[in-house]
């Protein structure tokens, strides 16, 4: 019967969407995260009269076919990049865009990832790095004298130097917008990889055409609500009890059909 197997691919898409939510309610306190979405689509369909086939002799048309459905299947998984909220921290090194864009991170493997993540700090020669100790923003060094510092809306790093009048400006954090930002490769620890999907990076200034804002002393805050994903829970729970009692059903009628005599 093809209902065991519909209902089969059934409760399979259900058991992704339930995954797919998990994930999004497991990293509801994960700095920079954004939310994803499953998307689903059918399968093939068996034909068992074609639409607009003759039905006679005379030349007569099927107005409607006949077709059945083999299931569902997992089309995709979004990423939704709607902006997070944004919290106030007591970090002057902790960075939030507000807008599009991304930090560029320099990783050990010479690869460059991108991150929302602006939880960052100084190393012990004076570089802004990721939490783990990855450079941000191609390497922006801290002088040791420096008493304080500043980062403007449009990324400048003005440290505040005894002895001196003015900050002296020891770099600008850039930042990078890509043309699908659906087509970054997440690989963990909030880090994302350009593929042939997202397009090549396009690195500019805070605050330029196209390019969001940095705000210091803030980070920005998980997209996800709580309550809709709850409530997308419980649906795809329901909907893989319905897919199950569908298996239960035709099972049932396979079990009518062996005690015919």
């Amino acid at each position: 019967m093809r209902s065991l197997h519909v209902a089969g691919t059934g409760m399979l898409a259900q058991q992704t969407n339930v995954e797919v939510t998990s994930n999004n309610i497991a990293n509801m306190s994960t700095t920079g995260y954004k939310r994803r979405r499953a998307e689903f689509q059918d399968l093939i369909y068996q034909n068992l009269r074609r639409g607009g086939s003759q039905s006679s002799e005379q030349g007569t048309i099927l107005p409607s076919g006949a077709q059945v459905g083999l299931g569902v299947k997992t089309g995709a998984i979004y990423r939704i990049s709607e902006q997070g909220n944004l919290s106030q921290t007591e970090n002057r090194f902790d960075l939030a865009i507000r807008g599009n864009g991304y930090f560029p991170v320099q990783l050990p493997s010479g690869e460059t990832a991108y991150t929302r993540a602006g939880t960052f700090a100084l190393s012990p020669e004076g570089m802004i790095v990721t939490a783990d100790g990855f450079q941000v923003g191609g390497g922006i060094t801290v002088p040791a004298a420096a008493r304080d510092v500043t980062i403007n809306a449009a990324g400048e790093v003005m440290a505040k130097i005894d002895g001196q009048v003015a900050p002296q400006n020891v770099g600008q954090i850039q930042l990078a917008v890509f043309a699908n930002e659906g087509g970054l490769e997440a690989v963990g620890d909030n880090m994302l990889l350009a593929t042939p999907a997202s397009g090549a990076a396009q690195l500019g200034a805070p605050g330029g055409p196209g390019f969001g804002q940095v705000l210091q002393g803030f980070v920005e805050t998980s997209n996800v609500n709580v309550v809709q994903e709850i409530t997308n829970l419980i649906t795809a729970q329901r909907a893989y009890e319905m897919n199950s009692k569908v298996i239960t059903a035709s099972d049932e009628m396979l079990s009518t059909l062996a005690k015919l005599r």
